[in-house]
């Protein structure tokens, strides 16, 4: 078996055997020849089927050690898909950590389905919540924005003990740091988005699975409705993807420093960051992830008039939604990216600020939030 290094840039990508190219060709095509009436060779329309859409699918699939996967326009797109697979009125146990465009289309699109939101960092709250019609346990470990922490082993484990499937939200961790598959988990899914990408230009969504009857439910989803990416947004996230190691690395370094420096501010009320040894999930994120990842959250003493004084003073860290891209993002949940879950279950904390952490130099991060920090005073 190759290394994940090795994966990450050739797996799915073979030179091209028409021209040599050992880049994979961009094939902008929708349509495909047929030398006789369904007789192809393996693709005929781009919504189906796409060479440069395959190449990415086959590649991602070896990271996350997955026999199956399939892309989407979205990482949404990709969630949407994995909720389509249930039946009305089927139940699902939920993180109550949760992304809110996650918590939006439980809540507003797939009305037919229940789900419970609970600390699934805490397994006795996952069995107290369990219905008769629960099917499917949906984490992100580490979660968004809080950066909780839980035992994938053990909720597999729970889960398939009553013929429920495990869900992870893989996009924090991405396959480098963390390989749910492995642990048990019958599904991943991705924001491509985000570190896979990488470079904050192109949206896409990743469904992985071992399972091949979940696979063939994928697919046809995939299909049918068409939430397909294009080609071209194919090729950037391939190339981004390429070189995910070697960003990691420096992403967990990076917000290893920063976490540190947040945690012994004066004016930093709590530091969420699963490398810190006072994370309650620091011993199970230390077990079953490589790294802990690039995302610091953190509240203020002075609540969110210090929250949002610190997020408009930044320099280097750019106020903006998103994250897992090279240049640092900070930006305010409660307002921003988990606006739509206010009053709910899901709720942030408005004193509360999300870091993606960058790969520029450390230095210079550290110096751009303590500049930040000293205006609140």
């Amino acid at each position: 078996m190759a290394g994940f290094e090795t994966l990450a840039i050739h797996s799915g990508q073979p030179s091209d055997p028409v021209t040599g190219a050992v880049v994979p060709p961009l094939h902008l095509a929708t349509t495909f020849a047929q030398s006789a009436v369904g007789v192809h060779r393996g693709f005929e329309y781009s919504r189906t089927g796409n060479p440069t859409r395959a190449a990415l699918e086959t590649c991602i699939a070896s990271l996350e050690g997955a026999a199956f996967g399939r892309a989407f326009a979205s990482g949404l797109a990709a969630e949407d898909a994995v909720l389509r697979t249930l039946d009305p009125g089927d139940h699902l146990v939920v993180g109550d950590n949760l992304y809110g465009g996650t918590h939006r289309l439980l809540a507003q699109v797939h009305t037919q389905l229940r789900f419970s939101p609970v600390a699934l960092d805490d397994l006795s709250a996952a069995e107290r919540a369990w219905r008769p019609e629960t099917r499917l346990v949906w984490v992100e470990t580490p979660s968004n924005p809080y950066l909780r922490v839980a035992d994938l082993a053990a909720l597999a484990d729970l889960a398939h003990a009553r013929g429920a499937r495990l869900v992870v939200d893989n996009t924090f961790a991405t396959p480098y740091l963390q390989s749910p598959l492995a642990l048990g988990a019958d599904l991943v899914v991705h924001s491509t988005t985000k570190y896979l990408g990488g470079h904050s230009d192109v949206v896409g969504g990743f469904v992985a699975t071992n399972a091949p009857e979940i696979a063939a439910d994928v697919a046809r989803l995939q299909n049918s409705v068409g939430a397909v990416p294009s080609p071209f947004d194919c090729f950037l996230v391939l190339r981004g993807v390429k070189t995910l190691a070697v960003r990691m690395e420096r992403h967990c370094a990076n917000a290893g420093r920063v976490a540190a420096m947040l945690a012994d501010h004066d004016a930093v009320d709590t530091v969420y960051y699963p490398g810190l040894p006072a994370h309650p999930g620091h011993a199970i994120a230390a077990r079953q992830m490589r790294g802990f990842g690039g995302m610091v959250s953190f509240t203020l003493h002075g609540g969110e008039p210090a929250a949002l004084e610190v997020a408009a003073s930044t320099q280097l860290f750019t106020l903006a939604e998103s994250l897992g891209a090279v240049e640092s993002l900070i930006e305010h949940p409660s307002r921003m990216t988990h606006a739509s879950v206010a009053g709910s279950p899901f709720a942030v904390d408005p004193a509360l600020l999300r870091l993606s952490v960058g790969i520029e130099d450390g230095d210079d991060l550290l110096e751009d939030l303590d500049r930040a920090l000293s205006t609140i005073g």
